[in-house]
């Protein structure tokens, strides 16, 4: 059978272009099928969303050419600071601090707005002699043979492949399509997102408070600006979000505090109401779900992206490994190891994300007195912060080559 590509990529976001990059570094002829037109992505408007990147994250980009294209719109994350509190009151007597100083390799990790890592992508991926991009197209069907699987696309079009990776978000039409069931649950909140401008600098510092409703994290970004993550439960975020802008700042100050002087809202506002859904399995025969479409938590530790990216690692690497065996790399068997590799880490980066927003998320005293207590005694010991530290930064567990930055 003639084959339009080995791998088909349904999903043209950062997940499905860094993969693509990274197979088409390893050989493999890749097609990427998105449904935005290539222009709706990466516009040049400031509107304050980003992504705070792990340092091996990071490795992985510049492993597969694309952290040279933003390294210049990057921030560094020098130091992240965590602490309880209530709005009005600021931070309770106990923060956790975790310091780029106590890791040898450099910053735990950037902050990089989301038009500037969309864009890079996109470029890095349209320059590449083993991607095509075909954009503005869905996917309406998909047909799975004993040694292939085909694509419809609305235009009537049919692509064949070896194989399809879904990295189409959260309700992803590749797992939906293939049967693949989903089980999680809503968490009662929303994250309002937006971006601030302040009077005083930031110096690289990412502070995560924790407020009953839910965290708020403010997170640098390039000169005094600040990219504002902020949890509320549904209600209450609907109510803050249809304020006007002079009303919504008036219910951020007390949250947010004076430390880093007057404040200012810069770009647009966003809402994201949040909840957890996992796929019953990450692969099927001739299949592979990758990012939100595998997994999608909550962004509490600022692991989404970062676990989108470990995905792309562990999958490129097991593919390539399997192609130079002479595998037939879209067999169940082969994919398998793919997520036996994963799905380890995706539970317990779950179980964890359920531990600390039911432990913070609330007013108890009891509950309060000891998570302070935990704050205080984990910044207290010097080896229990630096694995800490070592785990914000993505360097701990079975790390893919690429997330080392190394070639497979």
């Amino acid at each position: 059978m003639k084959l339009d590509s080995g791998i088909l990529i349904v999903g043209g976001g950062l997940n499905g272009p860094a993969l693509a990059l990274a197979l088409g570094d390893a050989g493999f002829d890749v097609t990427v099928i998105d449904a935005l037109k290539a222009g709706t992505r990466g516009e040049d408007e400031f509107d304050g969303r980003g992504y705070a990147l792990a340092l091996a994250s990071q490795r992985l980009l510049k492993a597969i050419g694309v952290w040279g294209r933003v390294a210049d719109n990057a921030t560094p994350l020098l130091e992240i600071r965590i602490s309880d509190g209530k709005p009005g009151s600021g931070p309770g007597p106990f923060v956790l601090e975790f310091d780029n100083g106590e890791l040898d390799e450099g910053p735990m990790g950037y902050m990089v707005e989301d038009r500037f890592l969309a864009s890079a992508l996109l470029e890095a991926m349209t320059a590449h002699p083993k991607v095509t991009l075909i954009d503005g197209a869905l996917v309406t069907a998909q047909e799975v043979g004993p040694a292939s699987v085909t694509l419809t696309l609305d235009s009537g079009k049919a692509l064949t492949g070896r194989m399809v990776v879904g990295c189409d978000g959260r309700r992803s039409g590749v797992a939906e399509r293939a049967g693949i069931g989903r089980h999680g649950h809503d968490y009662g909140q929303t994250a309002l997102v937006c971006a601030i401008a302040h009077e005083k600098p930031h110096h690289g510092v990412a502070h995560q408070f924790f407020m009953p409703p839910g965290p708020l994290a403010i997170l640098p970004l390039p000169g005094n600006q600040c990219s504002i993550v902020w949890t509320e439960s549904h209600a209450e975020a609907a109510r803050i979000h249809a304020l006007d802008d002079a009303g919504y700042l008036e219910e951020l100050r007390p949250r947010f505090g004076d430390f880093l002087g007057e404040i200012s809202l810069a770009g647009r506002r966003f809402t994201y109401p949040l909840n957890l859904t996992v796929a019953n399995t990450f692969v099927a025969d001739r299949l592979a779900l990758v990012g939100d479409a595998a997994h999608g938590m909550h962004p509490i530790a600022g692991q989404g992206l970062n676990a989108g990216l470990k995905d792309v690692g562990a999958l490129a690497e097991v593919l390539t490994l399997a192609k130079r065996r002479g595998e037939d790399y879209g067999r169940i068997d082969v994919l398998d190891r793919y997520q036996q590799w994963r799905r380890f880490d995706v539970a317990s980066m779950v179980t964890a994300t359920e531990t600390v927003n039911r432990l913070f998320s609330n007013d108890n005293p009891i509950l309060r007195t000891v998570r302070d207590i935990g704050l205080g005694a984990v910044n207290a010991m010097p080896s229990l912060r630096r694995g800490f530290i070592r785990e914000a930064a993505g360097l701990t567990g079975d790390l893919p080559k690429l997330l080392q930055g190394r070639q497979i």
